[in-house]
Formats: structure tokens, C-alpha cells, sequence
């Protein structure tokens, strides 16, 4: 049976390149709704970003949210990928 944490890892490991989930979608695919907090605190602690592309993970309310390279660069990377970003 495979934990939380690595149900998160291999639901944020399929999103593709150009696409985004929410923290909140991701908990709900991982079994666990309102554990998206949770799902911040593991993506946060990401050994692997080129395997888990933490940075396609965004807030329910369409806010870039927290990243662990910092906002800039997270956006930096989605913009890369092809996502249009309208900043505030």
C-alpha cells in the first residue's frame, strides 16, 4: 500500500509539461481531500524536481503558491513551459 506522500509524488509526476493542478486536486486524486496543506510541506521537501515537477502545482484560487527555489523562479519555470502568468 503506498503512503500519502508517495501517491502525491506519482499524481504531480503525471502532470504534464504546459498544464497545472491544484494542491487542493492533488490531495483530493491522493485520497485525502483536506490534506492539501500536507501536499505543500511534501512537495516542499521535493528530492527530485526533474522526476516531480513540483512547480505545476498552484493554489485553488489560481495564485502561483509556494515553491522551495522561490516564487520568481517558479513562475519563471511555468512561463518556460508555455503557461501564460498574469501577476498582480
Amino acid at each position: 500500500m503506498k503512503t500519502f506522500k508517495q501517491k502525491v509524488y506519482e499524481i504531480v509526476s503525471q502532470i504534464p509539461k504546459g498544464k497545472v493542478m491544484s494542491y487542493k486536486e492533488v490531495a483530493k486524486k491522493a485520497g485525502r481531500p483536506k490534506a492539501y496543506r500536507a501536499v505543500g510541506n511534501i512537495l516542499n521537501k521535493n528530492p527530485d524536481i526533474k522526476k516531480v515537477p513540483c512547480h505545476r502545482v498552484i493554489r485553488s484560487d489560481g495564485k502561483i503558491g509556494g515553491y522551495a527555489k522561490g516564487p520568481a523562479n517558479k513562475i519563471a519555470i511555468l512561463k518556460k513551459e508555455g503557461l501564460k502568468i498574469i501577476e498582480i
